[in-house]
């Protein structure tokens, strides 16, 4: 369950319509409104994966920012990579599914989860980049099998969900904040809202 939206206008928006980036956000218990920012999310001819991220992160906080000037806006992107190189998307559905895993088993993916925080009223802009290194275990085609029919995980980069059953598919994660792997790096996200003057532990 989703706590502590509110109709725009607010002092804080979410610039994605994620229900997993809301529920994260939820998580820091400050009122907020959420709104799609719908930017083209196509990369860039021969773009790096974290500088994609980025792009993207800083265009959809300041899509939203442009409507809502005096509001602190939130954009996030994640692109995923397996080896470092691959990039990896949603599966949006079984085979999709199927296909990743196969591929990422006994490999690494890494995930580049990048944010930004701004508002347009002051020219108050933070922007961040959380890495995640993901290790798979070696999966044989029945675990594979068992975990799509039971997650379901087609809106999900790389279809393994850590937040649920993904984290019996995995042997390690290697990174400094476990929200950055579900969508959202709070740790960085936090120290942005406290120097915006939104802390959640101020009121």
């Amino acid at each position: 369950m989703i706590a502590a939206v509110t109709p725009t206008p607010a002092s804080l928006i979410l610039a994605s319509t994620s229900r997993y980036r809301q529920e994260l956000l939820a998580r820091l218990r400050l009122p907020f409104a959420i709104e799609s920012p719908e930017v083209d999310e196509a990369a860039l001819s021969g773009e790096d994966p974290q500088a994609l991220a980025r792009r993207l992160a800083v265009a959809k906080a300041h899509a939203v920012a442009q409507r809502h000037p005096q509001a602190l806006v939130i954009g996030s992107d994640q692109v995923a990579t397996l080896d470092g190189v691959t990039p990896i998307g949603k599966p949006g559905g079984p085979q999709g599914a199927r296909e990743q895993l196969r591929a990422a088993s006994g490999r690494t993916m890494r995930f580049h989860t990048a944010l930004c925080a701004t508002r347009a009223a002051d020219g108050f802009e933070r922007v961040d980049c959380v890495d995640t290194r993901v290790r798979f275990r070696r999966l044989d085609e029945a675990e594979i099998e068992r975990y799509i029919a039971l997650e379901e995980p087609w809106d999900c980069a790389g279809a393994a969900k850590s937040e649920g059953l993904g984290i019996a598919l995995l042997e390690a994660i290697d990174g400094d904040d476990p929200t950055a792997l579900v969508g959202l790096p709070l740790i960085a996200l936090g120290r942005m809202l406290r120097e915006a003057g939104l802390s959640p532990l101020r009121g």
